[in-house]
């Protein structure tokens, strides 16, 4: 019995491996087609942006779509959409940076389509509390590890690959990923859910954790953190072959970066040993250490060493969010519910990941060197955690 019970999750963790994967793998396809292409680097940020987009636009209505209908259902459709944002890429002309980011838009609906069905199933997939726990912990630990090979083996695998054969293996993942989907049982969901209803409730709940000083402190922490890492990733993509002089095409790029994810898992691990929750906004201070090394990052023209500031950005960055996180989503929990509070702050991290993209972009744009506008982006770091020392002092005083 309990094996039985079992398959359904060990299918969920699967699809969300392979569909995690293909997420990250995507970014270095469309990198390699804008280089063939002959746009600037600077342009990937601009593309990313597109991506974050549909976290934007859909969040009050993507949680209220996954619980009206059967999550299983809904995981197909996040395939589905994904899989057509990479079919796209067959059909398109590649010189069009719009079509190139009507490609990635899609991806991005169907991840933010899939992204509240993934959790809210596995209450519906395990009998007990500890169950869930543990469930909770496997998915995350597939979608940590799928992240590393997805940044790591498919970005190697699409800049030793042309990107149509690239842009074919993600939308095999895609459907490999939808295929697991249907040893998942499809339970019913709750049609009596009106989406209109559930927006103005999304917009309430999200003023409700916005005014409480710790909810509030790790939303906008959070959010700072992403909003760096997402822009610090493009920046890389262009800045490591120019520092280190390294191919842009070689799979070097891909490997160099996934030590950065390396760091957050090191740090994410040692977090609860190093900041007691109770003091949890003492991670503030390894928020100004990944501020640091970013603004050092100019400076550095030796693989071994940037490896070892990717590794060190990568640690800080991880003592910086898990603490937040884990108030977030407990303080959420009872406020407004863990769901919700997931909405909320995927809402938030995307806003900010779209305006750092953006202002990367505006940066380059003018002529700022690519080091020039990791800089940048450290100062915009600098402004959150100054804002963020002063909701310090509240919380302590």
């Amino acid at each position: 019995m309990v094996k039985l019970r079992l398959q359904p999750l060990q299918a969920l963790y699967f699809t969300q491996f392979l569909s995690a994967f293909a997420d990250n793998m995507i970014l270095f396809v469309i990198a390699n087609l804008l280089r063939e292409n002959g746009f600037s680097p600077a342009m990937l940020a601009l593309v990313s942006i597109s991506f974050f987009l549909p976290y934007i636009l859909l969040a009050p209505l993507v949680g209220p779509f996954a619980d009206k209908h059967p999550k299983s259902f809904v995981l197909v459709i996040g395939n589905l959409i994904k899989a057509l944002g990479v079919i796209l890429l067959f059909v398109i002309d590649h010189s069009s940076i719009l079509l190139l980011m009507l490609s990635y838009f899609t991806v991005g609906v169907g991840a933010v389509v899939y992204s509240p069905a993934k959790y809210g199933i596995l209450p519906e997939l395990t009998s007990n509390e500890q169950e869930l726990f543990r469930a909770n912990a496997r998915i995350e630990g597939y979608t940590i590890i799928a992240i590393l090979l997805g940044i790591g083996g498919g970005g190697a695998v699409a800049s030793m690959t042309a990107p149509l054969i690239s842009s074919a293996i993600c939308l095999l993942l895609y459907l490999l990923s939808l295929a697991m989907t249907f040893f998942i049982p499809r339970m019913a969901g709750n049609a009596s859910i009106r989406y209109g209803t559930e927006a103005r409730r999304f917009f309430a709940d999200f003023a409700v954790l916005m005014k409480r000083p710790d909810t509030r402190f790790s939303l906008v922490g959070t959010g700072s953190f992403w909003m760096s890492s997402a822009v610090l990733r493009v920046a890389l993509i262009a800045w490591i072959p120019v520092a280190l002089g390294i191919d842009p095409q070689s799979f070097s790029v891909s490997l160099i970066l996934a030590t950065t994810s390396i760091g957050i898992i090191v740090g994410a691990f040692l977090a609860p040993k190093l900041i007691p929750l109770k003091k949890f906004t003492r991670s503030l201070n390894y928020g100004f250490g990944m501020l640091l090394i970013i603004v050092l990052f100019p400076w550095i023209h030796v693989t071994a060493v940037a490896i070892c500031f990717l590794l060190l950005v990568g640690f800080m960055g991880g003592a910086f969010i898990i603490p937040m996180n884990t108030i977030l989503q407990e303080e959420g929990k009872t406020l407004v519910g863990s769901g919700k509070t997931i909405a909320i702050q995927n809402l938030v991290e995307n806003m900010l990941m779209a305006v750092g993209s953006g202002i990367y972009y505006l940066i380059v744009y003018l002529g700022v060197s690519i080091s020039g506008a990791i800089v940048g982006q450290g100062l915009l770091l600098l402004v959150f955690l100054i804002y963020l020392t002063g909701q310090r002092k509240k919380l302590v005083g």
